[in-house]
């Protein structure tokens, strides 16, 4: 995922925080909002320390940043996204955490397909 694609600073999180929306489940928060002047959505990622050490943190953020890119052709492209992990993503693997964000995707109508995993 190009750096370009992600969200980095304070006042963009922010933003979305408060004028966009949200969906959960059990492993993921997912903020999402519409912004019609991008051509390529971006992304940020939140992992809180109370998940683990830093190497868990870092590796849940390489799992998600791996998932968006093989659903890179799949999400809508005019959206800033916000993802929060929860506390059960540092028991999941690569593919659990890419069903789970499939799973909030789906649900938040960002998919421009409905994608089995």
């Amino acid at each position: 995922m190009k750096k370009a694609y992600r969200i980095k600073k304070n006042e963009d999180f922010q933003e979305v925080f408060k004028r966009g929306q949200s969906f959960a489940n059990r492993q993921l928060v997912l903020y999402y909002m519409k912004k019609e002047d991008q051509t390529h959505f971006r992304i940020g990622l939140s992992v809180s320390k109370k998940i683990g050490h830093a190497v868990m943190r870092n590796q849940i953020k390489r799992y998600l940043r791996q998932a968006f890119h093989e659903l890179e052709n799949d999400i809508h492209p005019q959206y800033d996204l916000v993802v929060i992990a929860r506390k059960p993503t540092n028991q999941m693997g690569f593919h659990e955490v890419k069903k789970s964000l499939t799973h909030v995707l789906v649900r938040s109508k960002l998919l421009n397909k409905k994608i089995r995993t």
